[in-house]
């Protein structure tokens, strides 16, 4: 049974068509999601009523451990860019999210599913 990494790269591309080619065929890495609007020029995107930062690090985390980190980022006082909650509750791809910044200012996403068969569902 192959395993898939549990860690996704968000990044805007010139050209769709190149970039399957080149991840897809060439790296063979498999497409999540893909968006053909023009999220390069913006620093967010809309997804399920949130302004997501294009450009991000996301990691998926098991539900446990998701609620321990959005505990204790909460505790430390950590300011949300997007705080925790439930994303697309009651449809395909229903998740746990939470999005910060690194003292660097890149985004992070840390994610969990309560069904893991759920990851990257369209």
């Amino acid at each position: 049974m192959q395993v898939r990494p549990l860690f996704h790269l968000a990044f805007p591309v010139h050209d769709l068509a190149s970039a399957r080619r080149f991840y897809g065929e060439l790296l063979g890495c498999p497409e999540g999601r893909s968006s053909p609007d023009e999220a390069g020029h913006r620093n967010t995107s809309a997804v399920d009523g949130d302004n997501v930062p294009v450009r991000h690090f996301g990691a998926i985390l098991s539900m446990d451990q998701w609620h321990s980190l959005a505990g204790k980022l909460k505790a430390a006082g950590t300011k949300f860019v997007i705080d925790p909650h439930i994303r697309f509750k009651g449809q395909v791809g229903e998740q746990a999210t939470m999005f910060f910044l690194d003292p660097s200012g890149n985004a992070l996403e840390f994610k969990a599913f309560g069904d893991m068969s759920q990851v990257f569902a369209k």
